[in-house]
């Protein structure tokens, strides 16, 4: 199952996507189920938002799946259906109750710290590393508003994000999978010249990223990516492409499979003592090649960073294609 946030008349509502990523059509949640239950439908049975939906899943899911069987027979009409281009679309989960970033990727760690000149850390390998971030920053695609200070040495981070479905304490790498409600794409915006000051005080980062976190714009159930799935004892991984380009060049190529800390082994770590609940963020950390910071170091790319004006897009298969633009604050 496919879902899109999106704004209509100041309301954010939720939508459920059919047709191809990035040329499809939305049907809205609510109309749809009207559409299928007829005299049993219920406007207060229908969740608010995402975390509800979320929260909720047992029971909203089987009956979207009765709306995505009507569309797919016919029942619906086409005139129901709104193209996704003609949408604003926001995050997925606009506003998760948390947000944490990971660092799972190998080769996108030894780069940064090579092209710092420091060797790379045995602590990689003894646990899967995370950092909070701010969860009311998040936006979807569209224009990225930034700040002066955070626009010196601008860089995106290409990455993969989960939502949490359940909630549970303790839980195990093995059957931590089952606690994944959903994937998107994220792009981890990143203050570098920020950052870097920061961390010289061995806390952060924090307001080298607090600016901004673009989700989506679509959130893929866990069941859809099924077929791409790679088992293992530790959780399984998604053999899906990653790509991210800037005003139209491609600058990064990985594919989400290469994860060295899998997304089970990550929740095994954040619920270690601490109870995990429906609608928390949780991101892959960069993919190799998937930042301007490894790039430059690595002379893949000549000091670049981002400027007002610029066009990121992301991409990963069967998540979609993320698309902002930098805006310079007044």
């Amino acid at each position: 199952m496919r879902f899109v946030c999106f704004q209509r008349k100041n309301e954010e509502k939720i939508g459920l996507h059919t047709g191809s990523l990035g040329s499809g059509k939305v049907l809205e949640m609510e109309r749809g189920l009207e559409l299928t239950e007829g005299s049993a439908f219920k406007k207060e049975s229908v969740p608010r938002d995402m975390l509800a939906l979320i929260r909720d899943q047992d029971k909203i899911l089987p009956r979207l799946e009765k709306v995505l069987k009507s569309l797919r027979e016919g029942k619906i009409p086409e005139k129901e259906l709104i193209s996704e281009k003609e949408l604003q679309l926001l995050s997925p989960v606009p506003h998760p109750i948390s947000m944490r970033d990971g660092y799972a990727f190998r080769q996108h760690v030894e780069a940064a710290r090579r092209n710092r000149g420091v060797p790379m850390i045995p602590e990689f390998d003894h646990f899967p590393v995370f950092y909070f971030t701010n969860h009311l920053a998040v936006q979807g695609p569209g224009p990225v508003t930034v700040q002066k200070l955070a626009r010196e040495k601008l860089d995106f981070e290409l990455e993969a994000a989960i939502v949490t479905g359940k909630t549970g304490k303790n839980i195990a790498a093995k059957d931590a999978d089952g606690y994944i409600f959903g994937y998107m794409i994220m792009n981890d915006w990143s203050a570098r010249a920020l950052q870097m000051e920061e961390m010289k005080l061995n806390l952060g980062p924090a307001k080298g990223k607090d600016f901004a976190t673009s989700l989506g714009p679509y959130l893929i159930t866990r069941d859809e990516l099924a077929p791409h799935a790679v088992p293992g004892p530790n959780g399984e991984r998604h053999n899906l492409r990653m790509k991210a380009f800037v005003n139209g060049k491609q600058v990064s190529d990985g594919n989400l499979k290469d994860m060295n800390w899998t997304f089970a082994q990550i929740l095994e770590r954040v619920s270690y003592g601490v109870t995990v609940h429906p609608g928390e963020v949780i991101g892959s950390g960069t993919v190799g090649t998937g930042c301007f910071l490894e790039l430059n170091g690595s002379k893949i790319t000549d000091n670049q960073w981002l400027q007002p004006g610029d066009s990121v897009v992301m991409e990963i298969e069967h998540l979609g294609r993320l698309e902002n633009t930098v805006v310079a604050a007044d």
